[in-house]
């Protein structure tokens, strides 16, 4: 039963991701005419090519730009597949489909709900960013450049996922400026900085934190090595006051995995000291993780 709450759970988490993503983009962005980065801004550049160039005929209000993004999608959810197995493949296939329906049925208003540019990409980049970070904090992805980042660093620990975002945005805002004019371009890249912002915040597999435990009971480092998946570090150390032993167990972890540690200690040690240090550097091997 625990099993299907956390599945029921997480899989609200991925529709309400998603649902804001698309919201963001579509009530905020597109009113506007701003673009994002990655490959929704992609999508929306074939999108315009389409209709403003080429002059495709508007299917009712159906929005093209949700099929662009699923099919420019396909190729690389191949490769993520090979590379991060069935069980991502699987969330992130129904997360892209989800992200391409909204992004295709929810209606894009003639008229601006806000017209101040700068408010505009605030509020879009806040709904945007974290529907995004949900829907990776939830074990899932909504495609794009987030398939292409994870895959590489599964295969590369250092590489840093955000850096091939940086690289399609900054492609598709030097498009954009020989399309529009500086300032669209200005306002579309505060719209991804507020996006990123978020992304991060919500998205706490990003965020690493070192743990400092101090227990007396046996049994704690191998807990958290086998329950937690994480290598620990100890040392016996002796209490100033008490005069006592004490086990000392050192372990970094993400955020998301903090709770989990907290139940494993609490259950073996209630009395454990514990002392967690946020935004931890690491420099060297450390897994990362998209999937529990």
């Amino acid at each position: 039963m625990e099993i299907n709450k956390r599945t029921l759970y997480r899989a609200g988490m991925i529709v309400l991701g998603n649902l804001s993503y698309s919201a963001g983009v579509n009530l905020m962005i597109n009113p506007i005419h701003l673009y994002s980065g990655g490959f929704t801004g992609i999508a929306q550049l074939i999108r315009m090519l389409l209709l403003d160039v080429l002059h495709f005929p508007q299917i009712g209000s159906l929005d093209y730009m949700g099929i662009i993004y699923f099919l420019i999608n396909v190729p690389f959810f191949i490769m993520a597949y090979r590379v991060m197995g069935r069980k991502f493949c699987i969330t992130t296939l129904i997360s892209i489909a989800m992200a391409s329906a909204f992004l295709s049925i929810i209606p894009v208003p003639q008229t601006p709900i806000v017209d101040d540019r700068i408010l505009a990409a605030l509020v879009g980049g806040l709904g945007s960013g974290f529907g995004a970070g949900l829907v990776l904090r939830a074990g899932s992805s909504q495609g794009g450049q987030d398939l292409i980042g994870v895959c590489l660093a599964k295969t590369h620990p250092d590489f840093k996922v955000g850096a091939i975002g940086i690289v399609i945005s900054v492609t598709i805002y030097t498009i954009c400026l020989f399309i529009y004019d500086v300032q669209t371009v200005l306002y579309s890249i505060i719209f991804a900085v507020m996006t990123g912002i978020f992304i991060d915040r919500v998205h706490t597999q990003n965020i690493k934190i070192e743990c400092m435990i101090f227990t007396k009971k046996e049994g704690l480092a191998s807990a958290i090595l086998n329950e937690v998946n994480r290598g620990v570090t100890t040392w016996e150390g002796i209490g100033a006051y008490t005069q006592s032993d004490t086990h000392v167990i050192v372990t970094v972890i993400s955020k998301y995995e903090e709770p989990h540690l907290r139940e494993v200690i609490a259950r073996i040690d209630p009395d454990a000291f514990m002392i967690i240090t946020d935004n931890a550097r690491v420099a060297g091997y450390f897994q990362k993780r998209f999937t529990e």
